[in-house]
């Protein structure tokens, strides 16, 4: 059974959406990097994310970018952010939005 998101979940979400990964102009919620979003007691959040390659040099970069955007909400004071491999990240995760732009672009056929 899948959990209802509260409606402070959903506006992490869309908070998120202002998250760009640094590759390209495309949200880390339209590459689908972003697998789950909780809400914890005492203004924390949960993040449970992964990368399109273990070997992505951006890390760091779209961590600090997404502790950075959800600590500018009222009721966030802390991000906890975990990062898994399973399951692995595939083209099926983007978004149709971020199919669109990349086929803009030439990056992609689909």
């Amino acid at each position: 059974m899948q959990e209802t998101k509260t409606k402070r979940e959903e506006r992490f979400w869309k908070a998120l959406t202002e998250v760009m990964d640094p590759e390209f102009p495309i949200s880390v919620v339209d590459m689908g990097l972003i697998y789950e979003i909780k809400e914890q007691p005492c203004e924390k959040v949960d993040i449970k994310m992964t990368y399109t390659a273990s070997s992505c040099a951006c890390m760091e970069w779209i961590e600090s970018d997404i502790r950075e955007r959800l600590l500018q909400e009222e009721d966030v004071k802390e991000v906890n952010i975990n990062v898994v491999w399973v399951p692995a990240w595939t083209v099926d995760r983007l978004s149709d939005k971020a199919k669109e732009q990349l086929k803009h672009w030439g990056v992609s056929s689909k």
